[in-house]
């Protein structure tokens, strides 16, 4: 794997000393500190539970601009931002099969992930690609500390393996949107932000961070429509995708993780949902997403690249760099053809 092509560290301002509030007892998981060297500096360490106003400015339209107050209950300053390492990731689960002789069962071993190493930091959006059942949605829970049985490898945040106060500041939008049909979009947030939020803040303060996220989102238009079902219509796939990420950005988080967001949405629609998705990782967030067959345009708005095939890493690093490494290696390439389409038929 393309190791070589990682992308040179950017000039975040990431303070990567030790995080007073890591120092708690990891939660079970199969992490490790990694082996990349972590940059030290003389910063005072971040505490995470002190409650601080922010003023955060709201683009309105040319040259102008409005504060709404914000309160970050995770940091005592702006930086919120979490750089995520994972090396050697290797995952396995057992299968029982039905044996030919005597009716017994037989267990084997079946490899999902093997040996995927990279780097994402803030500002960044990693995108994960393959064909179905490469791993990726795997890749992904496992960086969201949500998997649970035989995983080895290192995976780090700041130079901290995952515990509570990761959990906390990390989103993960899964691919399904679930959602109350009969909620409003506004009272869906509401109700997130209600149960999500800590006690600390009042319910107006509560209230401003979804009128925060709907604006950020763009969903003043339907703010008041039911999200809609099987049974009556409601809001499009595109506006439920965005909901579904506004549940998430209502805790702020410093790594935001999404499973295929642009799923089942038309051309239009998916680019809508990832520059909205690219806005939000200007403003330091750290993002993951898998994606499935995205178009040239959606392709290029990714920082970084990571190519699967049956669990195992064909292609890690710049996505502008892609199509030039396989061009390097005998692979030719035409410079109309969309570099997404070209990584998914090498993987299969």
């Amino acid at each position: 794997m393309p190791l070589n092509l990682i992308a040179t560290k950017p000039e975040h301002g990431i303070s990567s000393g030790p995080l007073e509030a890591l120092s708690e007892t990891p939660e079970p998981h199969n992490s490790a500190m990694l082996a990349f060297p972590i940059q030290r500096n003389s910063q005072p360490p971040v505490r995470l539970t002190t409650l601080y106003p922010i003023t955060l400015k709201v683009n309105q339209g040319p040259n102008i601009t409005s504060s709404i107050p914000y309160y970050s209950y995770y940091a005592s300053s702006r930086n919120l931002r979490l750089f995520s390492q994972f090396e050697e990731i290797v995952y396995k689960v057992k299968l029982e099969q039905k044996g030919s002789c005597w009716g017994g069962w037989i267990t084997r071993e079946k490899t999902i992930l093997n040996g995927i190493s990279g780097v994402v930091y803030p500002g960044e959006i990693l995108a994960m690609l393959g064909p179905s059942g490469s791993g990726k949605t795997t890749l992904l829970t496992a960086l969201g500390g949500r998997l649970t049985g035989k995983l080895s490898g290192k995976i780090t945040y700041n130079g901290q393996p995952f515990c509570g106060a990761i959990k906390r500041r990390a989103g993960f939008v899964a691919q399904d949107d679930v959602l109350y049909p009969h909620l409003t979009v506004t009272e869906t947030l509401l109700f997130t932000a209600l149960l999500r939020l800590p006690n600390s803040l009042s319910r107006d303060e509560k209230v401003q961070h979804v009128e925060r996220v709907i604006a950020e989102l763009g969903l003043t238009r339907c703010r008041n429509s039911m999200i809609g079902g099987p049974l009556f219509r409601g809001i499009s796939g595109g506006e439920k995708k965005r909901v579904s990420i506004g549940q998430e950005m209502l805790i702020n988080p410093s790594l935001l993780l999404l499973d295929e967001p642009t799923s089942g949405l038309d051309s239009t629609t998916a680019q809508r949902i990832l520059t909205t998705i690219k806005r939000l990782a200007s403003g330091g967030r750290t993002v993951v997403t898998t994606i499935h067959q995205p178009s040239s345009r959606l392709y290029h708005m990714f920082d970084k690249v990571v190519l699967l095939s049956e669990g195992s890493p064909i292609y890690y690093g710049s996505a502008s760099a892609a199509l030039e490494y396989f061009s390097s290696i005998g692979f030719s390439t035409s410079m109309t053809v969309n570099p997404a389409d070209l990584l998914l038929d090498l993987a299969n």
